[in-house]
């Protein structure tokens, strides 16, 4: 495996994720493992250079890191910036590449606000405005591959899949703007863009979302001997996931993809119109927000795993690995429970009791340790994901690293956590 003379600009910028007590940024999500996938701890790197961009400092840090990143971070090939990408000038400073290098070439936009309860003014500007000024300059210095990550933020239907041509409902505000950024980017004249749209993501030293709070909460009802119930009845909810190691693959397959093709041989391969899912005034009040009924068009890519997981399915695998069992509350227990706001905090009271049982009976102690057992509303709330990832496979040639969704996969995830001590070891 040779080396290429790619040079690239990680943004990751993020602000708090939506979980637990506690918030993370980019380095929390996917830049990590896009980092070590670029430039890896053995091997030969796939990368001349990258720069990693985020608004937090790692050294000393300030976020959790994970074990394995801290270790990339020290190859000669990678740069960390920490910069507040709020300011355009300073996003206009990243793209100054150091003396003696040739100018970024792939820039991966895994930026945004992917907190649920996050007003429509933070996301405005913390989702839509950073990511339109970074293509933005990315487009005016001609940026060969500019790849952004859109997370599930959707309620998709619950009958098959969806391709890339169904145009699902974004989800609660969070999903609206998150979507509008997509319509923004997709505007922006000679932006050589592609859409990789993911499913739930899972992955070692990823601490956030709903997988990791499912693999976490398992583990107290191993530990309590107890079965791990929902409020939700059984049904045939799609929960498609998808593993952390083919968000970076498929992220470095697209890039390349688009570097052979350019935006408009791109568009006509692989081309998806962005429908508007809006209020028409916000038009006139959000700048670079196109008209309601332009038409946008823009390579966008599905990426989940095999597994054609259901809510189910991923409740029974991630409960197996801890001993204990997924099972449904009856007509009668979930009467107790009218409205599931009603139940997040006396649920939470086990979860987390039992939880920092776990923490305190670990040998060694745990001392300190970035995962917790706490489920908000929208971890609590039974959502659908459901896509098809034929296009991918067949339009970019990506085949999946990580195909299905299994015990083995969760435990290598569980037994990395135990070997940084943020997992106790019981």
């Amino acid at each position: 495996m040779l080396t290429l003379a790619v040079h690239v600009l990680l943004i990751c910028f993020t602000s708090a994720l939506f979980c637990y007590y506690f918030t993370t940024g980019g380095l929390n999500t996917f830049s990590r493992a896009l980092a070590a996938f670029l430039v890896p701890l053995e091997g030969e790197s796939l990368v001349s250079h990258v720069r990693i961009v985020d608004k937090y400092s790692v050294a000393p840090p300030t976020t959790y890191l994970g074990s394995e990143f801290t270790k990339v971070l020290e190859k000669p090939e990678v740069e960390y910036k920490q910069a507040n990408l709020t300011v355009p000038s300073i996003i206009t400073s990243m793209y100054d590449s150091p003396e003696g290098q040739a100018p970024y070439e792939y820039v991966f936009d895994l930026t945004g606000e992917v907190r649920h309860d996050r007003t429509e003014m933070i996301q405005i500007n913390t989702t839509c405005k950073i990511s339109r000024s970074l293509a933005l300059e990315a487009a005016k210095r001609k940026v060969k591959a500019y790849i952004r990550l859109q997370l599930p933020f959707y309620e998709t239907s619950g009958k098959g899949t969806h391709d890339e041509k169904d145009d699902p409902q974004p989800e609660g505000t969070i999903g609206t703007w998150w979507h509008e950024t997509l319509r923004m980017l997709s505007a922006i004249e000679d932006l050589n863009l592609v859409i990789l749209r993911v499913g739930l993501t899972y992955g070692p030293y990823i601490e956030y979302g709903y997988i990791t709070t499912a693999i976490t909460v398992a583990s107290v009802y191993g530990w309590m001997k107890k079965p791990m119930k929902t409020l939700h009845s059984p049904g045939k909810h799609a929960t498609n996931t998808v593993h952390v190691d083919d968000v970076a693959g498929a992220l470095w397959a697209c890039a390349n993809w688009m570097a052979l093709l350019g935006r408009k041989e791109a568009d006509s391969v692989a081309g998806t119109e962005i429908f508007f899912h809006n209020d028409k005034n916000k038009v006139s009040e959000v700048e670079g927000m196109p008209p309601h009924n332009q038409k946008l068009v823009a390579p966008l890519f599905n990426l989940v795993d095999d597994s054609n997981n259901t809510y189910l399915s991923v409740g029974q695998t991630v409960t197996s690995i801890f001993g204990t069992t997924f099972e449904f509350f009856n007509i009668g227990e979930r009467t107790l429970f009218k409205f599931v706001d009603d139940a997040v905090e006396e649920i939470n009271e086990h979860h987390v009791g039992g939880w920092t049982e776990m923490i305190q009976a670990s040998n060694p102690p745990i001392t300190n340790t970035t995962l917790s057992a706490y489920m908000d509303k929208w971890d609590l709330d039974k959502h659908t994901v459901a896509f098809n990832n034929n296009k991918i496979k067949q339009v970019v040639g990506y085949q999946l690293k990580r195909p299905e969704f299994n015990q083995q996969v969760l435990k290598e995830i569980v037994d990395k956590w135990r070997e940084e001590h943020c997992w106790p070891n019981l």
